[in-house]
């Protein structure tokens, strides 16, 4: 009786390891690869709940998610042969698990490894042909598009697809960095100096023009005036000529005497004429009885 509930319990384990060996499941985010004695016979295994023979077949498992590898900052060539040091991170996920076993043995750190090399390969490439200005400013995200293409086209060999390829920062050696800040200094003193020309040339335009312009109101201010002054001058004649026409004694007296006091309007007024001079006739007798 002994014997047979120890016999029962020893296949009542093998039935249970069994069972557990057959069964397996495949996560959402998981690829998996059936096997046969070591042979790949299925690489489309869905997510869910699977069997398999007990020892007969065998299943690895990927990770189909985004993984990200973060290169250690390379030491790059320009074109001007000058060293920048630039820092990388790749974007990848496994796209065909067959390829991907058969090329790396499942190993993530190795498929890393490979990876790792071929970004670098390429920065190298695309940094080559490109100056310290271009790489810096401008063409960065050709760069990293073109890393992305050719990335892509060599480790489709290796069942991975690479989502991105983007560069974090481009640091320059000191003796670089001065150089190219020197440059720059000098391209924005440049440019400053263009600005000032432009504007002292501008500012010369204004003031020409503000000088013509206040020549041409001058000139006919002046020659406003001349023409009221003349009006003035012509009316105060023909009223002096009505004037002198009314009463011509009392007018050429009083003209006189304006005379008198225009010249003797000082202490120190000095006047030498004829006594009898036309002047004095007011001051005669017999010219003022006339």
């Amino acid at each position: 009786m002994g014997q047979g509930k120890a016999i029962g319990l020893i296949l009542a384990l093998v039935i249970v390891v069994l069972g557990l060996n057959s069964a397996y499941t495949v996560g959402q985010w998981q690829r998996a690869i059936l096997f046969r004695l070591g042979q790949i016979v299925r690489t489309d295994v869905k997510p869910g709940l699977h069997f398999k023979v007990p020892f007969y077949n065998q299943v690895r498992k990927f990770d189909a998610r985004i993984l990200t590898l973060d290169a250690q900052p390379e030491r790059l060539l320009t074109s001007e042969k000058k060293n920048v040091i630039v820092d990388a991170f790749v974007m990848w996920r496994i796209s065909d698990p067959a390829t991907f076993y058969k090329a790396t043995g499942g190993d993530e750190q190795q498929a890393a490894a490979r990876l790792d090399q071929i970004i670098k390969n390429g920065l190298r490439d695309e940094f080559g042909v490109r100056t310290i200005q271009e790489v810096v400013s401008g063409e960065r995200s050709q760069i990293m598009n073109a890393m992305t293409r050719l990335a892509n086209a060599k480790a489709a060999g290796l069942g991975i697809r690479i989502v991105d390829v983007r560069i974090k920062r481009i640091n320059l050696p000191v003796e670089v960095s001065q150089s190219v800040f020197q440059r720059m200094k000098a391209e924005r003193e440049r440019v400053a100096r263009e600005f000032r020309a432009r504007g002292k040339e501008a500012a010369e335009r204004i003031r020409a023009d503000a000088d013509r312009q206040r020549t041409v109101i001058l000139a006919d201010a002046k020659r406003d005036a001349a023409k009221i002054r003349g009006a003035g001058d012509a009316e105060a004649a023909e009223i002096y000529a009505k004037a002198y026409s009314k009463d011509e004694k009392f007018y050429t007296f009083y003209r006189s005497l304006q005379a008198y006091r225009r010249m003797f309007h000082g202490k120190d007024s000095l006047l030498v004429l004829q006594p009898d001079n036309e002047l004095f006739r007011y001051f005669q007798g017999a010219g003022a009885r006339r």
